[in-house]
């Protein structure tokens, strides 16, 4: 076997790699970022490769990936599922892994406090793979922050060359990180990305989507063709500020895109539908009777009155969103509106309801990844352009 050194250029979808006592950890946002937030939740999500893969050419049969990672353990919830790193050969699925090793983080979600325990690396091996010039990637968990620590193949490897495909740059929360998807490529910007024939680069931060000045400049500094930002819940989710604030904040946060970005397309959604909060303010809560049974359901703290007081649900960032981009469309033509029940409205909460009242389920994403495709893809959509 040939041991292969861990470089950028094998690496795609990540902002920055931390080298590490282990290996390397790849981030979803630049350490000059992550200086000027301490929080723990942006800290945790960030740090979680959503969209990051390994991208090899090789003839190679055998792949082995040493990785650590870190599992997420919710006090009085039932565990989570291992995190699956996926192999695609020549883009089509060829296989899946877990690793039951890793180091564990515990949080008690009544306290908000957390504790690390270390834990041994793993690894995850992928055989019987064609004797032939191939081009690898393998897809690291979208929920767990993973250090990888060595890389194993039969056969030299190379990067994989540049097919001139477009870079689509993605920015939104949970659902857009991938919460609560089965696998890496089966959340919905990972889904839409295949469609639409595009490289992704996800920068979804679960619980962060909070029009943070450092993310801004983060999507203003990388490069890219196509950019989309999907904004608003967690805004709502967590109380975070008042209608005065926001629309000021949009507009801000869209200046700052577009200093790096003057003419790129950029697409700006707003939420999917979620009946929780369509009238309803946050903050949200964990539901106290549903962790009571070992289940996670979330619910609304906020009073529906409480909106002439300037507090935000998702029907009034869906209007001051859509108000923005029309009134700003009119000096940039490359700026777009799509109103996020488009992805996923009131039929499509009927067939596929969200299971803990915040989330969709892998076949949730699956329906927004496909339809985000279809509309922005379009021959007369935001995105639309050759595929590669």
């Amino acid at each position: 076997m040939h041991t292969i050194p861990l470089t950028a250029d094998l690496i795609r979808g990540a902002l920055e790699l931390e080298r590490t006592a282990h290996g390397l950890l790849p981030h979803r946002l630049p350490a000059r970022a992550r200086a000027q937030c301490t929080d723990p939740q942006l800290a945790l999500a960030e740090s979680q490769p959503a969209g990051v893969r390994l991208a090899l050419r090789t003839h190679a049969t055998t792949v082995e990936l040493d990785a650590l990672p870190t599992k997420r353990i919710y006090t009085g919830a039932p565990p989570r599922p291992d995190g699956v790193y996926e192999l695609l050969v020549d883009g089509r699925p060829a296989g899946s892994a877990s690793l039951a090793e890793g180091s564990t983080l515990t949080i008690d979600l009544g306290t908000g406090t957390a504790e690390h325990r270390p834990g041994p690396v793993g690894t995850v091996r992928f055989t019987g793979l064609p004797d032939t010039a191939k081009d690898l990637e393998i897809w690291l968990p979208h929920n767990e922050t993973t250090e990888l620590v060595a890389l194993r193949t039969d056969a030299p490897v190379e990067p994989v060359p540049d097919r001139g495909r477009r870079v689509w740059l993605h920015h939104g929360s949970s659902i857009s990180h991938g919460s609560d998807a089965a696998t890496p490529t089966t959340t919905w910007p990972a889904l839409a990305a295949s469609l639409g024939g595009v490289e992704l680069v996800n920068l979804g931060l679960g619980g962060s989507a909070l029009l943070d000045p450092f993310t801004a400049r983060a999507l203003r500094d990388t490069p890219a063709d196509l950019i989309s930002v999907k904004l608003g819940i967690n805004l709502v989710n967590t109380d975070l500020m008042r209608l005065r604030a926001f629309g000021p904040a949009v507009h801000g946060f869209l200046d700052t895109v577009r200093e790096g970005h003057p003419g790129t397309p950029l697409l700006v959604v707003s939420p999917v539908l979620c009946p929780l909060h369509e009238d309803t303010p946050g903050p949200t809560a964990l539901d106290p009777a549903a962790l009571g049974e070992g289940r996670l359901r979330y619910r609304a703290t906020g009073d529906p009155a409480e909106r002439t007081a300037g507090k935000l649900t998702l029907e009034v960032v869906r209007e001051e969103l859509a108000r923005i981009v029309r009134e700003r469309a009119a000096e940039d033509p490359a700026l777009h509106h799509l109103d996020g029940r488009e992805l996923y409205g009131e039929a499509d909460f009927a067939e596929l309801p969200l299971p803990d009242g915040l989330h969709p389920d892998t076949a949730g994403h699956r329906r927004i990844g496909e339809r985000f495709a279809a509309l922005a893809f379009a021959p007369d959509g935001p995105f639309a352009g050759r595929a590669a």
